[in-house]
C-alpha cells in the first residue's frame, strides 16, 4: 500500500511522445489524457510530440530530451506491442542506463484485471537514462490510464513513500528513501 508524507513536492519537467503513423495533435487521445493527468498532477509538460514508429527517429527524439538538462521524464506512449512496426522497446532499451524491471511486471499485473491474458503482449518498458526517468507504454488510452493513474503517477512524486524516483532524478537534490516502517 503506497501513502504521501508531508515532505516537498517537487514538480517534474515531463516529455510526453506518442509513437503512431497515423495520429495527429487533433486525435492524439493518449498523449491529450498523459498532459492532462500530468499537468492536473502539477507537474510541467516540457515537450510533447509525435513520432512515426521508427527506432531511429524515436532514439533521436528520446536521446535529446536525455541530452537536456531540464527534462526529468518521458512517458511515450505506443508502439509497445508485438506487430512488425512495434519498435519502442527495440528503440529505447539500449538507451537505458538502468532498466526498471518492476514496471513492466506491475504494468502487466494490473492489465491482467482489466484485459485477461492479451497483457501478454504488451511490452511496456521503464528506465533511467541520463538522470532522466523513461516509460513506455501502449497506445491505447485506456492503458494510459492504467499505467499513470496505477504506477506513473505516486512513483514521481516526491512525497510518496516508502520510495520514489523523483529524488534520483536530474535537477533534484538526492536523499534516501524511508524504511518500509516509516
Amino acid at each position: 500500500m503506497s501513502k504521501t508524507v508531508n515532505a516537498e513536492f517537487i514538480p517534474l519537467n515531463i516529455a510526453v511522445l506518442t509513437v503512431s503513423d497515423t495520429r495527429t495533435e487533433d486525435t492524439d487521445t493518449s498523449g491529450q489524457l498523459l498532459v492532462e493527468r500530468l499537468t492536473a498532477a502539477e507537474h510541467h509538460l516540457a515537450d510533447k510530440k509525435i513520432v512515426i514508429d521508427d527506432k531511429y527517429q524515436l532514439r533521436a527524439v528520446v536521446s535529446q530530451w536525455i541530452a537536456d538538462q531540464t527534462t526529468q521524464v518521458v512517458v511515450v506512449t505506443g508502439g509497445t506491442g508485438f506487430t512488425e512496426r512495434d519498435t519502442t522497446p527495440d528503440a529505447l532499451e539500449p538507451l537505458f542506463d538502468q532498466k526498471i524491471e518492476g514496471f513492466g511486471e506491475l504494468f502487466r499485473h494490473i492489465s491482467w484485471q482489466q484485459i485477461g491474458t492479451s497483457t501478454v503482449q504488451s511490452r511496456a518498458t521503464a528506465g533511467l537514462a541520463n538522470g532522466t526517468l523513461i516509460f513506455c507504454i501502449p497506445g491505447s488510452t485506456n492503458a494510459c490510464r492504467t499505467a499513470w493513474d496505477d504506477i506513473i503517477v505516486s512513483q514521481i512524486n516526491s512525497q510518496h513513500k516508502p520510495c520514489n524516483f523523483a529524488l534520483r532524478l536530474k535537477n533534484t537534490s538526492p536523499e534516501q528513501c524511508g524504511s518500509r516502517g516509516e
